[in-house]
């Protein structure tokens, strides 16, 4: 029996360790696809909102996105309503907003839950029991940066504005690691 459930642990561990490009997930017009569409890339897998005190970080993340896109990076944006109902439009609503108030260009994703037991599998992946960087995501625009080879390599919270230096730093970090 002991052996069973350590083959469950590590078959488990294996699934979130290296296959978060194969995670099913739905772009804004609801159309399948998976993380793979950006394998070899450097990620920042962001939740967002467009009513919060944080929304504003649309911007930096659009110009985070512009600056590094021709080296492989970026900004993959999952909206979330579990923070103060500060979410609350149609996939239609939130892609208009983010176009013509922030000139959103990097892919937005289809509304999903980022905690709870409605938890998106690319959130049990990148905050779940057996991440690098477990535990709740507390609020809107907390950030994980997935290095190339699909490895979590750091998580921000809210309070990390995208053009901040920990920010920027990490991300220039993962371009130059090849």
């Amino acid at each position: 029996m002991k052996v069973i459930a350590l083959l469950g642990i590590l078959i488990t561990m294996n699934t979130f360790a290296g296959s978060l490009d194969s995670i099913a997930v739905k772009d804004i017009d609801k159309k399948d696809t998976t993380l793979g569409a950006y394998k070899g890339k450097v990620l920042l897998v962001v939740n967002v909102a467009s009513k919060c005190g944080y929304t504003k970080q649309y911007a930096g993340l659009e110009a985070l996105y512009q600056k590094y896109k021709g080296q492989g990076m970026v900004v993959l944006g999952f909206p979330c309503n579990q923070f103060g109902s500060q979410e609350p439009g149609t996939n239609e609503e939130i892609k208009k907003f983010c176009s013509t108030k922030y000139n959103v260009t990097f892919p937005l994703f289809d509304k999903i839950e980022v905690n709870g037991p409605n938890r998106h599998p690319l959130y049990t992946a990148l905050a779940g029991k057996e991440s690098p960087f477990p535990g709740d995501i507390k609020w809107n625009f907390n950030k994980f940066l997935i290095g190339r080879d699909g490895k979590i390599l750091q998580r921000f919270d809210s309070k990390a504005a995208p053009e901040s230096p920990e920010v920027t730093a990490a991300v220039e970090a993962a371009l130059a690691a090849k």
